[in-house]
């Protein structure tokens, strides 16, 4: 990559952990969009499993006294019996699947019908929820609003969330850079400059949205948050359908050209 597009990549990997900050979500499944368009995707996968590692490493670092340890643990079991299962495939979708499950998860997690209400301390539960966010995590690079069903239940107020769900989300992008650094066919490598300006971007970005998570309210939190994933996950539905379908679309108008 060149020096610009380093910078450029940097600049919206500060915006990005500044939302994943604020809301913690959006930001992570704006970034692996960009990416997956400008690079292959276990290259997009391993950079988003850094940038994200750093961003929620650092939240949750800055947020520690609010951290649910107990959810974090039943979520743990899950998601090491997610990447057993996916270790024995090797599994990689295409841009055009990633993109349309990306969009697709935010309305997922919706469908739940209102009465079910997930207990984040109870282990079987948190394990269930754990294998399907890590499966969602190794087709799409998030699982952010899925997971968010998982506190639910719980007495959770917007730092307690920020704060369990960081370390959730760590444990879940570190085990997606073991799987798509390491353990599929085609493995990926990434350039230590940009993993380095991954990392410094995420912590920046990350630092900034703490006092203006402060000054929001639980309702402000909610609604905003809504929104911002409504609107995302929207446009990832409409572009993954748009590349599944521009082959055999703009195939079609060439044979119509050539009679």
């Amino acid at each position: 990559m060149t020096p610009i597009m380093i910078a450029a990549l940097g600049l919206l990997m500060v915006a990005t952990a500044f939302l994943s900050g604020l809301f913690g979500m959006a930001g992570g499944l704006i970034l692996i969009g960009v990416l997956l368009a400008l690079m292959p995707l276990p290259t997009a996968m391993v950079l988003h499993a850094i940038t994200q590692m750093a961003s929620n490493g650092w939240r949750a670092l800055l947020w520690r006294a609010h951290i649910r340890w107990r959810p974090v643990a039943n979520y743990m079991v899950g998601a090491a019996i997610a990447l057993a299962a996916w270790s024995l495939t090797r599994y990689v979708p295409d841009k055009p699947m990633a993109l349309l499950l990306l969009g697709a998860t935010p309305f997922m997690a919706r469908l739940l019908p209102s009465n079910i209400k997930p207990d984040p301390d109870r282990l079987w539960q948190g394990s269930v929820y754990g294998t399907i966010c890590m499966g969602l995590m190794l087709m799409t690079g998030v699982s952010g609003p899925l997971l968010d069903t998982f506190f639910l239940g719980g007495d959770f107020g917007r730092r307690e969330k920020v704060a369990t769900k960081a370390m959730c989300q760590l444990v879940s992008h570190f085990t997606k850079l073991i799987y798509f650094g390491g353990v599929i066919d085609q493995a990926a490598t990434l350039d230590p400059v940009l993993a380095g300006v991954a990392i410094a971007a995420s912590m920046l970005g990350t630092t900034l949205a703490r006092r203006l998570l402060e000054a929001m309210t639980d309702q402000q939190f909610i609604a905003w948050s809504n929104k911002l994933i409504t609107t995302v996950a929207c446009y990832y539905i409409a572009y993954g359908g748009w590349l599944l379908v521009r082959t055999p679309v703009l195939a079609a108008f060439a044979k119509g050209g050539l009679q």
